[in-house]
């Protein structure tokens, strides 16, 4: 996973007026632990428009689904839910040739209430002169690494418990 590549999906959708949340690896290390992450995973509100936003923007600079699924396709709520049913489908994952050490999972239902979430996010810039993006609280974190179970989500759950528990100043 390149920074600057995360920077450059950061800078799209937030200059396309896109509604997202950080979550996953990214996210902890946002909220206080360092460790290693492979993708970038991130919550969009899942209105048509937000997501039509998404995918243009995401393909401005390069990125694109890596199974053949449109804009309008990932709009619509039913086809999603039957994605997850059938498929077992959590993520949709896009891949840029200009960027192939950044994957971007995308969720395709919200894990969270996502306007009590944008409200509660917290906001930090991406990097010096970059703009500010919204990271996932930590209970929200906690709540989404509890449902996934995997060994690396039980770690951070410990972390950003003791994180949590005890804020720095």
């Amino acid at each position: 996973m390149k920074v600057a590549s995360f920077h450059a999906i950061a800078d799209a959708l937030t200059q396309a007026n896109v509604r997202f949340i950080l979550v996953g690896g990214l996210a902890v290390i946002a909220q206080g632990y360092l460790r290693v992450t492979r993708d970038a995973d991130i919550v969009i509100e899942l209105v048509p428009e937000n997501i039509l936003q998404a995918f243009e923007a995401l393909e401005r600079i390069g990125y694109r689904p890596t199974v053949p699924i449109t804009a309008r396709q990932f709009s619509d709520e039913h086809l999603r839910r039957q994605w997850r049913k059938d498929k077992h489908m959590q993520v949709l994952q896009f891949w840029s040739d200009a960027h192939p050490d950044t994957k971007l999972d995308v969720f395709i239902d919200h894990p969270f209430d996502f306007q009590t979430e944008w409200e509660a996010a917290k906001r930090e810039p991406t990097g010096p002169n970059a703009t500010e993006i919204r990271i996932a609280s930590i209970p929200a974190l906690i709540a989404m690494k509890e449902v996934a179970g995997r060994p690396q989500d039980l770690i951070d759950i410990e972390y950003l418990r003791k994180i949590q528990d005890d804020p720095q100043p």
